[in-house]
């Protein structure tokens, strides 16, 4: 997740937190003082990539609270960190400016290839063992990157600027969300657009269950969806309580558990949520740490992960990790 998706949606919050019960963080640390232009978590809850404001990019190991590596794309210098993702295992991890990407090796903190962009980079997602990444790009196109030897594999067309992307946990498909309002579920080895589903707005955030049966796709201020890529069809909104009023929330970060039947979700007003979805049900509400105690300053989520022993992990643009419970 990065800068450009965050729509702050402050003036909401007052008025869901009168409707659910929120809870804040069990503690939380600060990966960066001046705020983060992107941040991407590991499957496992494990590690994070931070894009700080002021010092670049760097790999965090949450669990002891402890920068383990500053990852820049040049030897002097900071690097403007606009995505990064890690392999489904977590032993690689791929961080993008706008026009270059790196591929790194978690363990050493190594970078191994470095490769120029075929388009601005607007988000990303990695394959298994690191072997590619699925890049989307301004210039209206996906491509399957081989950031081991070089190359596309596969390019995804679009009629409008891709924001965002997923991939299945062994890397065979792929699910997009462009600016033409449509959320795409495409087949990586043939190239085959699968289903497809229209929202009413931006899609700025999309997921994949890791067997890739289950989709998730949301809308700017707008609708937010769990569907079945097998045939498109809408199997539920999580747009919650709507008895007084309809939720237009943005959600910006969103991951399935393991077996598809928890969603996470981080919105840009600094709200976390768990969803059962099954049947679209609300199982938890967090608010993040926010840097300033009083104010109305919100702060967007990045990205947002399952840990073990019923924990959950999210990373906000103000630059502090969260751990939730």
């Amino acid at each position: 997740m990065k800068l450009g998706r965050l729509l702050l949606a402050a003036s909401l919050v007052s008025l869901l937190s009168a409707c659910d019960s929120t809870m804040g963080p069990e503690r939380w640390f600060d990966a960066t003082a001046q705020g983060a232009m992107s941040a991407s978590l590991s499957s496992s809850g494990r590690y994070a990539i931070v894009g700080s404001s002021d010092h670049g990019g760097s790999l965090w190991d949450i669990r002891q609270a402890e920068r383990l590596f500053d990852w820049n794309h040049q030897a002097e210098g900071f690097s403007d960190l606009v995505a990064a993702g890690f392999s489904p295992e977590g032993e690689y991890a791929v961080t993008a400016t706008t026009m270059d990407l790196v591929l790194w090796q978690v363990s050493t903190g190594e970078p191994i290839w470095f490769w120029s962009a075929p388009g601005e980079i607007l988000d990303l997602a990695v394959s298994p063992n690191g072997d590619f990444a699925l890049l989307g790009l301004a210039n209206h196109q996906a491509v399957f990157f081989d950031v081991k030897q070089g190359g596309i594999r596969q390019t995804l067309r679009h009629p409008a600027r891709v924001r965002s992307v997923a991939l299945s946990a062994d890397g065979r498909f792929a699910l997009t969300g462009a600016d033409d309002y449509r959320a795409r579920f495409w087949d990586l080895e043939t190239g085959n657009l699968l289903s497809e589903i229209l929202l009413d707005n931006i899609v700025d955030s999309v997921a994949l269950s890791p067997n890739a049966q289950l989709a998730f796709s949301s809308g700017a201020l707008s609708q937010a969806v769990i569907w079945d890529t097998r045939n498109g069809s809408l199997i539920g909104s999580i747009s919650g309580n709507e008895a007084f009023f309809k939720r237009r929330l943005t959600h910006l970060a969103a991951r399935f558990s393991d077996n598809g039947d928890r969603l996470l979700t981080g919105t840009a007003s600094g709200s976390v949520f768990l969803w059962d979805t099954r049947d679209g049900r609300q199982l938890r509400h967090w608010q993040i740490q926010k840097r300033d105690v009083y104010g109305p300053v919100s702060t967007g989520i990045y990205d947002v992960a399952f840990d073990a022993d019923s924990t959950y992990i999210a990373v906000g643009s103000n630059g502090i990790i969260n751990i939730l419970r």
